[in-house]
């Protein structure tokens, strides 16, 4: 008896479940949508060079956001490899983003200093999220994170951990 009871409220668990996850919007929302996802969270944001770089800059095309920080030797150990990729020719951006003034990140001033000095990053744009809002926004819980937008400013993918330029390429064929 106890087992049926147990079987029963795991049942009615899962139909409670089931129901709380329904798509509230509709299929309207998703409509010529061509990746499975959510919109990407458009940022507006700061380059090194003082510019500002807006999501909405790159509609209709694929973008690669890397989310690191100076302090994260996984994320320092692939700068090299990133920057390579960053000066290919591919059919996706390559943005990255760090966050000075949270994470236990320097301070605007004091990363852009230390950055000028970092070897091999020429092709590389950083993006100043200062305070962490974009960090936030994206659900990014470590570093470095690798964040994949389809053309259609989808969210595509997002991974925390160290992935080769090869790998970056071969998730990338997956999405229009």
């Amino acid at each position: 008896m106890k087992a049926l009871t147990k079987i029963l409220l795991l049942l009615a668990l899962i139909v409670l479940l089931s129901a709380c996850n329904g798509n509230s919007q509709g299929s309207e929302a998703n409509a010529g949508q061509l990746n499975d996802g959510n919109p990407a969270p458009t940022f507006e944001l700061m380059d090194l060079e003082g510019n500002q770089q807006n999501l909405a800059d790159y509609a209709g095309q694929k973008v690669y956001v890397k989310f690191w920080a100076s302090w994260c030797s996984i994320c320092l150990s692939g700068m090299e490899e990133l920057n390579t990729l960053a000066g290919e020719e591919t059919d996706f951006e390559v943005l990255t983003i760090v966050s000075p003034g949270s994470n236990a990140e320097k301070s605007t001033e004091s990363f852009a200093k230390w950055f000028e000095g970092f070897p091999n990053a020429e092709n590389i744009t950083v993006l100043l999220d200062d305070g962490g809002t974009f960090f936030d926004e994206y659900g990014i819980i470590g570093y470095p994170t690798s964040v994949y937008i389809g053309t259609d400013g989808t969210l595509v993918k997002s991974m925390t951990g160290h992935f080769s330029n090869e790998e970056i390429k071969a998730t990338f064929e997956t999405i229009q």
